[in-house]
Protein backbone atom coordinates (compact mmCIF):
# COMPACT_ATOMS: atom_id res chain seq x y z
CA UNK A 1 0.00 0.00 0.00
CA UNK A 2 3.16 2.45 0.76
CA UNK A 3 4.30 1.86 -2.66
CA UNK A 4 1.18 2.98 -4.16
CA UNK A 5 0.82 6.00 -2.07
CA UNK A 6 4.05 6.72 -3.02
CA UNK A 7 3.93 6.47 -6.88
CA UNK A 8 0.90 8.75 -6.68
CA UNK A 9 2.60 10.99 -4.45
CA UNK A 10 5.33 11.42 -7.27
CA UNK A 11 3.08 11.25 -10.20
CA UNK A 12 -0.22 13.83 -8.87
CA UNK A 13 -0.66 14.66 -12.51
CA UNK A 14 -0.58 11.16 -14.13
CA UNK A 15 -3.08 10.12 -11.50
CA UNK A 16 -5.29 12.73 -12.47
CA UNK A 17 -5.35 12.45 -15.78
CA UNK A 18 -4.95 8.60 -16.17
CA UNK A 19 -8.17 8.72 -13.44
CA UNK A 20 -9.88 11.76 -16.17
CA UNK A 21 -9.16 9.58 -19.38
CA UNK A 22 -10.51 6.28 -17.79
CA UNK A 23 -13.96 8.28 -16.34
CA UNK A 24 -14.52 9.00 -20.14
CA UNK A 25 -13.73 5.52 -21.38
CA UNK A 26 -15.97 4.18 -18.42
CA UNK A 27 -18.66 6.89 -19.22
CA UNK A 28 -18.59 6.36 -23.21
CA UNK A 29 -18.74 2.81 -22.75
CA UNK A 30 -21.77 3.30 -20.31
CA UNK A 31 -23.97 5.31 -22.16
CA UNK A 32 -23.21 3.45 -25.74
CA UNK A 33 -24.51 0.78 -23.71
CA UNK A 34 -27.59 2.23 -21.84
CA UNK A 35 -29.01 5.47 -24.40
CA UNK A 36 -29.66 5.65 -27.98
CA UNK A 37 -27.81 9.58 -27.93
CA UNK A 38 -25.57 10.62 -31.13
CA UNK A 39 -21.81 10.18 -31.01
CA UNK A 40 -21.59 14.59 -30.22
CA UNK A 41 -23.98 14.26 -27.05
CA UNK A 42 -22.22 10.97 -25.50
CA UNK A 43 -19.10 12.57 -25.71
CA UNK A 44 -20.40 15.74 -23.77
CA UNK A 45 -22.06 14.02 -21.32
CA UNK A 46 -18.66 11.51 -20.93
CA UNK A 47 -16.49 15.06 -20.73
CA UNK A 48 -19.38 16.28 -18.26
CA UNK A 49 -19.34 13.20 -15.78
CA UNK A 50 -14.82 13.42 -16.22
CA UNK A 51 -14.77 16.87 -15.34
CA UNK A 52 -16.68 15.99 -12.00
CA UNK A 53 -14.37 12.82 -11.72
CA UNK A 54 -11.72 14.69 -11.96
CA UNK A 55 -13.03 17.40 -9.25
CA UNK A 56 -13.67 14.81 -6.66
CA UNK A 57 -10.03 13.45 -7.22
CA UNK A 58 -8.66 16.99 -6.74
CA UNK A 59 -10.73 17.53 -3.71
CA UNK A 60 -9.42 14.39 -2.35
CA UNK A 61 -5.94 15.01 -3.49
CA UNK A 62 -6.34 18.50 -1.66
CA UNK A 63 -7.63 17.12 1.79
CA UNK A 64 -4.79 14.13 1.28
CA UNK A 65 -1.80 16.88 1.10
CA UNK A 66 -3.15 18.88 3.89
CA UNK A 67 -3.08 15.99 6.24
CA UNK A 68 0.08 14.94 5.04
CA UNK A 69 1.82 17.92 5.65
CA UNK A 70 -0.11 18.24 9.30
CA UNK A 71 1.39 14.84 10.16
CA UNK A 72 4.61 15.91 9.13
CA UNK A 73 4.74 19.11 11.17
CA UNK A 74 3.85 16.74 14.34
CA UNK A 75 6.28 14.35 13.76
CA UNK A 76 8.49 17.36 13.81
Amino acid sequence: MEAVESWISQHKLATIGTVWGGAIGASMTYSRARTPLKPSLRLIHARMHAQALTLAVLSGAAVYNYYQKRVQENVK
